[in-house]
């Protein structure tokens, strides 16, 4: 694993969907369900994954093409009923997770998330795991800009007076990296979630974790 110099890092942000939880499998069925109810034409699984991380309207220009406002608000409405039909608990966190966020607050750094989900559907998620305590601060695509996009970076850039270089990124798609390395943060993926190593090591994350305990050989070469 690369030996990044991250000797300024003061704050991580994560993303959530295949980052933190395991909901990429779950997130797949409900835009499928969603699909079928309205009678669209499904673009298969392997493209479903491709656009975790992207904001909900974003992600449906990608899957379906350009539709109306109104089929928009159509299929988000049936894929929520769909998604939260599924209460994720603890046990949904990816192994090393829970520790790996409780061991970075024990040793002072602040926590925060970036993520393509819906403000509703975040604040949701972090009450049901009893987890919104654990971050200082969180940006979700609907109240900011859609990832790829650098505007969340730069909205916690903004509420927290800190620098590019005392954050970092940690992401499981491209989409995350991209936003990173246009917001001029460092970054560090993940090979278990939505997109393969193979395509998030073009972004040049500082590493590719195995598992999120690895994390800590990242932040601990400082």
């Amino acid at each position: 694993m690369q030996k990044p110099d991250v000797r300024h890092v003061r704050m991580v942000v994560f993303d959530w969907d295949g980052t933190l939880l395991d909901s990429t499998g779950h997130i797949v069925h409900a835009l499928k369900t969603a699909a079928d109810q309205l009678v669209w034409p499904w673009p298969g699984d392997d493209a479903a994954r491709n656009i975790i991380g992207l904001g909900m309207r974003e992600s449906i220009v990608a899957l379906f093409g350009e539709r109306s406002s109104r089929d928009i608000e159509s299929f988000r409405k049936a894929y929520a009923e769909i998604f939260f039909s599924v209460t994720p608990t603890r046990e949904d966190l990816f192994e090393g997770a829970m520790d790996t966020l409780e061991r970075l607050r024990a040793a002072g750094y602040r926590l925060a998330i970036a993520t393509g989900k819906s403000r509703p559907g975040l604040d949701r998620v972090l009450r049901g795991l009893d987890l919104a305590a654990l971050f200082e601060i969180t940006r979700c695509a609907d109240e900011s800009r859609s990832k790829p996009h650098p505007q969340m970076l730069w909205d916690i850039r903004a509420a927290t007076g800190l620098e590019a270089h005392e954050m970092i990124m940690v992401g499981d798609t491209e989409y995350d990296l991209e936003m990173a390395q246009r917001a001029k943060v460092p970054a560090v993926a993940v090979g278990y979630g939505a997109h393969d190593p193979s395509r998030l090591i073009q972004w040049q994350p500082l590493a590719i974790l195995e598992r999120m305990t690895q994390l800590f050989e990242v932040l601990e070469s400082r």
